[in-house]
This record gives C-alpha cells, sequence and structure tokens, in this order.
C-alpha cells in the first residue's frame, strides 16, 4: 500500500536520488546529473508537490510542476515531472501521483 502526500524538504534527498535513478536512463529528462536541492526547489512551483510512501515511509515517487514561462500567458500553464523509483516502476505509481497532481493543480488554476 502506498501513501500519497505533500512533498517536502524532508523529501530532498530521496527525491534527487529517484531524479538521478531517471537521468541514467537517458530518456527521462535532458539534464545529464541532478539539481542540487535548492535549485530543484526554486524551479518547482511551490504547490502541487506530492511523494508516494512505500509500506517503510520511504519515498517510492515524486510529481511536481515547473512554469513554463515567466510570460502572463502562461499563468495556467505547467511543465510535469513525475519520477518514480526503479524498484517500484510498472505498479501504477506514476498514474496515482498523476491523478493527486490533477486534483491538486486544479485547485491552484493549472
Amino acid at each position: 500500500m502506498l501513501l500519497i502526500q505533500a512533498l517536502t524538504p524532508t523529501h530532498a534527498s530521496a527525491v534527487l536520488c529517484i531524479y538521478a535513478e531517471g537521468v541514467a536512463t537517458g530518456v527521462a529528462t535532458l539534464e545529464t546529473s541532478p539539481p542540487t536541492w535548492e535549485t530543484w526547489d526554486v524551479e518547482h512551483r511551490p504547490y502541487s508537490r506530492f511523494v508516494a510512501l512505500d509500506e517503510t515511509g520511504s519515498v517510492a515517487g515524486w510529481i511536481a510542476l515547473s512554469p513554463v514561462s515567466g510570460r502572463c500567458v502562461y499563468g495556467g500553464v505547467a511543465e510535469l515531472s513525475v519520477y518514480v523509483g526503479e524498484a517500484f516502476r510498472g505498479r501504477g505509481l506514476g498514474l496515482a501521483l498523476l491523478e493527486k497532481l490533477i486534483s491538486e493543480s486544479e485547485k491552484a488554476g493549472i
């Protein structure tokens, strides 16, 4: 059973570790290495950030939004990032995170 909850700075290390797993696939991002937590935090919207925790409380995956532009015409548009830890892929976790994000981001006008 997985629990989806708000992503907080206490999850930073696990979030970046899972990001690094995605970078290693060569298909998850154009980045060649994960950012620092400070950079990640600034580059993602402060709302609609979620983690999925496994039964031990470990982060199994995460989802967050980034602005696509600072121009006002893009105010309700966001870029989506969803990453699932290698050990948890293929179980529908990405879909569960996406469903939570859609529900919550619509409340914020996205």
